[in-house]
């Protein structure tokens, strides 16, 4: 059964402060790097400055030339609760193979470790630290499975840095997925979500065959299928400043793919 979703207010979570147990829930910020030794430094010090106690930031870099991995490494030393445990960590793998499976790596190592919730953020810039408070208050009082930062729910916003053709693109991308697929998640294609360990574990990371962007399609598509509430929230999605973008040809050729495979299997059950 596909589950539905919601969109709540801006009115109704906007407060800049959770309850003291609400902000310290076991919350992993898992974020991919490759090649973001100029981005990194200033996301690491937007996520440690949040008033969430519990958060902790575990970056897992593929061996990126730029150094990116050691720069993290050297930025965890700094970064340290009251008895001294880390909130930042690393994650070293020796190959690139794809954000969707470095990903899946982050987020099962995050729910071995504790994490109530993980949520997956980029390395660029391009998504707000400032929403994830809200976030997870909307994921502690709703009890959604996951929670969506939505660039197509009213409110939600696209950087000027777009041009049309690529806000048309992206707005087709995301139809295309959900027509085919059956669900009414309006940023299906989003790479900023919250997700609860109970949802990870019920998906099974282990089992997700999307090596590139279209693991978000693909997870998404999962909790669906397994009756998770789903619930959006709008966000302003700002273009990268520093580094160039992962995305290339066959990373666009597995997205087209990947919902008629998601579906074909879906069929089969």
């Amino acid at each position: 059964m596909i589950g539905e979703q919601k969109t709540p207010r801006e009115s109704d979570t906007a407060s800049a402060r959770l309850p003291e147990a609400w902000a310290n829930t076991p919350l992993y910020v898992v974020m991919p790097t490759y090649n973001e030794a100029g981005n990194l430094p200033g996301m690491a010090e937007l996520l440690m400055g949040l008033d969430l106690p519990g958060l902790r930031l575990l970056v897992v870099d593929d061996s990126s030339p730029d150094g990116t991995g050691k720069i993290a490494e050297d930025l965890a030393k700094g970064y340290l609760t009251q008895d001294g445990t880390p909130r930042m960590s690393v994650l070293h793998r020796t190959t690139k193979d794809g954000l969707g499976r470095a990903y899946a790596a982050g987020m099962a190592q995050a729910v071995e470790e504790g994490a109530q919730y993980v949520l997956q953020m980029d390395a660029d810039g391009s998504h707000p630290a400032s929403k994830i408070v809200e976030m997870l208050g909307v994921a502690r009082s709703t009890g959604a499975g996951l929670v969506v930062g939505s660039r197509y729910v009213p409110g939600g916003t696209l950087s000027d840095a777009w041009g049309a053709h690529r806000k048309l693109l992206s707005r087709w991308a995301n139809a295309y997925a959900s027509t085919i697929l059956g669900t009414r998640v309006r940023d299906i294609t989003g790479g900023f979500n919250l997700w609860s360990a109970e949802a990870l574990r019920a998906i099974d990371l282990a089992s997700v065959g999307s090596a590139g962007y279209s693991f978000q399609v693909e997870m998404k598509f999962k909790a669906l299928r397994r009756d998770f509430q789903v619930m959006e929230v709008p966000i302003h999605f700002e273009d990268r400043t520093v580094g160039e973008s992962k995305m290339n040809l066959a990373v666009q050729l597995e997205s087209i793919a990947m919902p008629w495979k998601l579906r074909a299997r879906a069929g089969k059950r």
